[in-house]
């Protein structure tokens, strides 16, 4: 693709309206809404979002803006019975009706019943939460074909893990240029050296497309920096990662130690991400701790100088794009991977997605 992509803040612009507003992007594990009127507030395609659960048991989602004035409601987490707009005081129900507008009851014009807050489609994906500012996109499974029942074969536990730790990170790069790097292992055994020797053996790496998922499968190194508890998965001994597009990934260390990545990205060169880590019921776990400490060192690390340099290349008077190198078996040394994102990319800039 053009440079451009990459650099022009008029198309990162034109992707919050098309690519990131009709894609389904993470909003939050379900554990972290569990108690009615708790909520977890954050922003898709520039829009400022709340999940938030229902009394009856529910989880909603709606844009965090008052309907009076556009006043924001919420922010950061928190637990609210009630709603109440810090500006005019206007308050809502867990469901976004209007409870309560002061003085404005009876007056000419004013039906309550008539006001809501404007709810954002909603979907629980074996725990983990995704929103999706297009009321016609297709269901997750429609567009992931595949992927739940494949992870949750990879991982049968997945649906009783728990946040334990997150992690904030900073890539100086266009989000484009850091799931693609995320989506290829050409440069591992290069780039990657803790990765390539203590968690997967690189040669056993390959991507396979599902739908508008790409699952990456390897086999676990002989010279694992962390202890494996083999009998605790059937799948102890592997590595596994599904990534959905556009901003997501899950992602299995051998162990099993799940992991996520969630993109956020708010400028076209800057594009801040969490690295969530995961335990049966969010109980500690001194190794997750450690592979999470290792992970922000080596590979994280690694992989943030590779996206700021890649940022920096790209502007160069001098670059002319190259050939991705495409292997038919899909192993480790093919960018497949990145010629599908980029197809994905342009399908949803025209609105074919």
């Amino acid at each position: 693709m053009d440079p451009a992509v990459y650099l022009d803040p008029t198309i990162f612009d034109r992707e919050r309206q098309t690519v990131l507003a009709t894609t389904w992007q993470y909003a939050c594990h379900s554990s972290q809404v569990a108690e009615p009127g708790s909520y977890v507030t954050f922003d898709v395609a520039g829009e400022s979002l709340f999940t938030m659960r229902h009394a009856d048991g529910s989880v909603r989602t709606f844009y965090n803006v008052c309907m009076h004035r556009g006043h924001e409601l919420l922010e950061g987490t928190g637990v609210r019975r009630l709603i109440v707009c810090p500006y005019h005081a206007w308050t809502y129900r867990t469901d976004g009706s209007l409870h309560k507008a002061p003085f404005a009851e009876g007056r000419a014009g004013f039906d309550a019943q008539q006001i809501c807050l404007t709810e954002v489609r909603t979907e629980n994906f074996l725990g983990f939460l995704f929103v999706n500012l297009d009321e016609a996109a297709p269901a997750m499974d429609v567009v992931y074909s595949g992927a739940r029942d494949a992870m949750r074969e990879f991982l049968p536990t997945i649906e009783a893990m728990r946040p334990m730790e997150v992690r904030d990170f900073v890539a100086d790069s266009n989000w484009k240029i850091a799931v693609e790097n995320y989506n290829e292992c050409y440069h591992c055994k290069n780039a990657h050296p803790s990765f390539s020797k203590g968690v997967v053996l690189p040669d056993s790496y390959t991507i396979t497309p599902m739908g508008h998922c790409l699952h990456h499968h390897a086999t676990s190194s002989p010279q694992q920096y962390y202890e494996i508890d083999l009998d605790a998965s059937p799948h102890a001994a592997e590595y596994a990662s599904f990534y959905l597009w556009p901003l997501f990934s899950f992602q299995v260390y051998p162990g099993p130690v799940l992991n996520t990545f969630c993109w956020r990205p708010d400028r076209v060169d800057r594009t801040p991400f969490t690295r969530g880590w995961f335990t049966p019921n969010g109980a500690n776990s001194e190794v997750v701790r450690t592979v999470a400490a290792e992970d922000a060192a080596t590979t994280v690390a690694e992989d943030l100088d590779l996206v700021r340099s890649v940022q920096r290349g790209l502007a160069s008077r001098g670059y002319r794009p190259g050939p991705l190198i495409i292997d038919p078996e899909m192993g480790l040394n093919s960018e497949h991977t990145v010629a599908a994102i980029k197809s994905w990319y342009q399908q949803a800039m025209l609105g074919e997605s």
